[in-house]
This record gives structure tokens, sequence and C-alpha cells, in this order.
């Protein structure tokens, strides 16, 4: 029966999150969303055989780590190029349109700078996330990844049995500007008594 449970709440939460992360419509208000979660961490706590690895639980508390482990990416992960002229581009159009012997057309986007990812899905479920590194190897920084709660951890629809993505993992400025602010919350509660304060006592 517990076991039916942990997998029924497992289910439910990765499909509201979802349905708040990626749809930007969730189907439940966020008290029913912190108790099922707090229902099935503390079954896990209790049947800890029957926990998922890719329990919505994960993506709280202290599996974050800074110890990572070198992986070699199964296909090197290259950056951009970097053009400073309209002449470098036009000769960059040129050699494409030579390569496959046709027009080509152009389509820009923003660029964000970020952390450069590689994730590798399983039957549909996250097995690792690896940073850029040096485009050969980089760092596994699979259980720091689960916290961010944008990336799904089981996915949803068709998909292959095994395939990577990759992507950039960025830090909107808005909450960028959020965290300062709480920090200096934080830092304000902690300051030291002055020193008159205390030859006064």
């Amino acid at each position: 029966m517990s076991k039916q449970k942990i997998q029924e709440l497992t289910q439910k939460l990765n499909r509201w999150n979802h349905e708040y992360y990626v749809l930007s419509a969730p189907t439940v208000s966020d008290y029913e969303f912190d108790m099922a979660l707090e229902e099935l961490q503390k079954l896990e706590v209790a049947f800890p055989e029957w926990a998922d690895e890719n329990s919505p639980t994960k993506r709280v508390g202290g599996d974050i780590t800074k110890k990572f482990e070198t992986v070699t990416h199964k296909y090197p992960m290259l950056s951009l190029s970097n053009s400073y002229s309209r002449e470098e581009i036009e000769e960059f159009g040129q050699r494409i349109e030579k390569s496959i012997g046709g027009d080509i057309t152009f389509v820009c986007e923003l660029k964000y700078d970020g952390v450069a990812i590689s994730l590798t899905y399983e039957n549909g479920r996250l097995t690792k996330a690896v940073t850029r590194g040096d485009g050969t190897q980089g760092e596994e920084v699979t259980a720091n990844v689960k916290t961010i709660r944008t990336i799904p951890l089981v996915l949803n629809g068709n998909f292959p049995d095994f395939f990577e993505i990759r992507g950039e993992i960025v830090f909107p400025l808005e909450a960028f500007l959020k965290l300062n602010k709480e920090e200096k919350k934080q830092e304000s509660l902690c300051l030291p008594i002055p020193e008159i304060l205390l030859r006064e006592r």
C-alpha cells in the first residue's frame, strides 16, 4: 500500500511540476502541492527502499554537492564562434551555401550567457547532467541540476528511449536581484554587536 502511494504521489507531483514550470498552467494550489510533497517526504523516510531516484523531493534538501566527478562527453560539446564584422558573416553564409548547394535563411535570437549543460534521458528519466568543461570532459552535476524546477526529471509525451539534450542554464536578473535582497536581509540579522555595547555590559 505504501509503495503504491509513493508511486502515485511521485507521478502526481511530477505532473503538477510540469504544469506549473513548463506549461505555466497550474491545476492545483500551492498549499495542495506542498501538502502532497510533505506526505511523500514522510513516506520516503519511512520506506526509503521504495523512493524514486527522480522523486520530486530530490529538488529540495541537502543533495547539492560541490564535489564533482569528471565525465567524458559522448560527443564533444563545442562552443559558438564569435564574429566581429559583416564580411565574416557574409563569408560564412557563402561557405554554407556552397556546402549545401542552395540558398540559406538566417534566424537570429538573443544569446543567453549562462552555464552550458548536457542532459541525458533514458526511458524518459533524467540520468545524468554534465557541464561543458573543456568540451571533451565536464563535471557531473546531476544532483544540483535536479533542484532546478524547470528541468523535468521525468518526461511527458513521446521521446526516444535514449537521448541527450544540450542547453544553457541561466539565472534571470529578477531572481538574481531577489537573491541579493534576501542575502542582505540575512546579513542584517547577523550584524556583530557594537563594541560600545559590549563595554557597557
